[in-house]
């Protein structure tokens, strides 16, 4: 490992003095700086490969000077400290670009090790192609967002994974939590990021092929075996397999899969040798894995292999306090994908997001945002395309909390024989259409939608013409915003 120049910019002399002492003992030259105008000073003179950082300054935040670093130098690390640790400036740190986040009093051993693990991840990183550090740019920052606790933690043990190289990891976590996110940061923060990451889903590869797709086939191993194949573990040396949906992989290939584990060899279909894989195993579920071992359809020596370093991703209705973080995000991602320019949400619009359960987790989501902003005409995605997120959850009261004042009755029960959606949303429109007599404003804020989005899906239903009109007025007046046209009766 190459030394370094380091800077610490911390007003506390016990804390440069001890830090200074334990850099240049293993060899790195060291300079020191109490406020944020002698850092830039600094930063400009001194040029240091590293910067440890502490987040709170006399003339400044931090952060802001954080932010400065990443922006003239986006390559260079920064360690950020402080006393007073909170899960939202840990996760502002980490979104500016800081690579670890340390409360103080600290333990020196501790920041060594840092320190260290960062100048080793540099010289790894020295020979890497540019495309591939902007492919692992795209990987890391893809959607993993949040700022409650648990994804600080979550951030944390991706670091420590990747850092050190564990070879066995466990990612459980519910449909569309992003289980394949989070086995993508690990691979592409790591020393095996420039090798290939290997996805196999359990569920979807047929039990009579899945041993051929992981391990490959020697020529004649059986009737179509022409030629000799490689599988997922030869073809992902040095890099990753991910066995996505293990929970659904037959109970014969645990045990071989565990043999790989143990022994890093495996055996081709009809080979006659064993052949040594050096590879990183990530396996995902969301299934409960641990009632399938009691239950006696998961192997429980393989589950604790595979336990030994386990990441579990909570469901967002357990972190609600990350979905503000999330929705930026999101808008800010279809923004530059639709050539959009929205701004956010109204406040009404956040509060329906952060009042639903979200039983489709983080993909349920952005999947709501996406089609919001699809729908929005403005620069602020209003209640009006969220209504339904949360409209079947409260019909029973008739208000869903966000001005729908739908008229609801009994409560709704789905037929024994089920129910297209679309015909019920279509009957809803016909039915406020006919109540108002084709007024589209009262029609829409009975509904819950904004006038835009009643005008489209009145097209899309084919209900422009409903109800017909009448012929019986020489005049008839319109309410604002209304479009509905006067007409005249032909001469009797």
């Amino acid at each position: 490992m190459e030394t370094g120049k380091i800077l610490i910019v911390d007003d506390e002399n016990l804390v440069c003095w001890s830090l200074s002492k334990m850099l240049k003992r293993i060899g790195h030259a060291v300079e020191v700086a109490a406020t944020g105008e002698d850092a830039r000073l600094k930063i400009d003179n001194f040029k240091p490969d590293m910067v440890i950082l502490d987040a709170s300054l006399p003339d400044m935040n931090g952060l802001h000077l954080l932010e400065e670093c990443k922006f003239q130098n986006p390559s260079m690390p920064v360690i950020i400290m402080t006393s007073n640790y909170h899960s939202d400036l840990a996760f502002q740190a980490f979104k500016l670009g800081a690579e670890d986040y340390i409360g103080k009093p600290f333990n020196i051993d501790m920041v060594e090790r840092s320190v260290q693990k960062i100048f080793v991840k540099r010289d790894v990183e020295k020979d890497v192609e540019p495309g591939q550090k902007i492919l692992r740019k795209k990987h890391q920052q893809d959607q993993l967002v949040g700022n409650c606790p648990s994804m600080v933690e979550l951030f944390r043990t991706i670091n420590a994974c990747a850092r050190n190289d564990c070879k066995t990891i466990l990612v459980t976590g519910e449909s569309g939590t992003g289980k394949e996110l989070v086995t993508h940061a690990i691979h592409y923060q790591s020393a095996r990021k420039d090798a290939p990451m290997i996805e196999v889903n359990c569920a979807s590869i047929p039990d009579n092929l899945l041993e051929n797709e992981l391990f490959g086939h020697e020529k004649g191993a059986y009737t179509d075996a022409g030629n000799r194949e490689i599988g997922v573990f030869e073809q992902a040396e040095g890099g990753t397999v991910f066995l996505d949906e293990i929970g659904d992989m037959p109970f014969n290939m645990q045990a071989k899969i565990l043999k790989v584990i143990e022994n890093k060899r495996f055996r081709r279909l009809g080979g006659q040798r064993d052949i040594e894989t050096d590879v990183r195993i990530i396996a995902a579920t969301n299934q409960n894995i641990e009632r399938m071992v009691q239950e006696g359809t998961f192997r429980a020596d393989l589950f604790y292999r595979l336990n030994m370093m386990r990441l579990e991703i909570k469901p967002l209705r357990e972190r609600k306090k990350c979905i503000p973080s999330m929705v930026e995000y999101f808008i800010e991602r279809l923004n530059k994908e639709y050539g959009r320019s929205v701004r956010g949400v109204s406040s009404e619009a956040l509060r329906v997001l952060m009042g639903y359960d979200w039983p489709g987790n983080v993909r349920e989501l952005r999947n709501a945002i996406e089609r919001a902003m699809m729908l929005e005409q403005s620069k602020v995605l209003s209640v009006d395309h969220f209504c339904q997120e949360r409209r079947a959850e409260f019909m029973k009261v008739g208000d869903c909390g966000c001005g729908c004042n739908s008229d609801a009755g009994a409560p709704i029960v789905l037929p024994p024989e089920g129910i297209s959606i679309e015909e019920v949303e279509k009957e809803y429109i016909r039915q406020a259409l006919a109540r108002y007599d084709g007024n589209q404003t009262k029609a829409a804020k009975c509904l819950g939608l904004s006038l835009d989005t009643l005008r489209y899906r009145r097209k899309k239903f084919g209900l422009e013409n409903y109800p017909p009109p009448k012929t019986a007025s020489l005049s008839s007046s319109k309410d604002e915003g209304d479009d509905v046209v006067s007409s005249c009766a032909a001469p009797g």
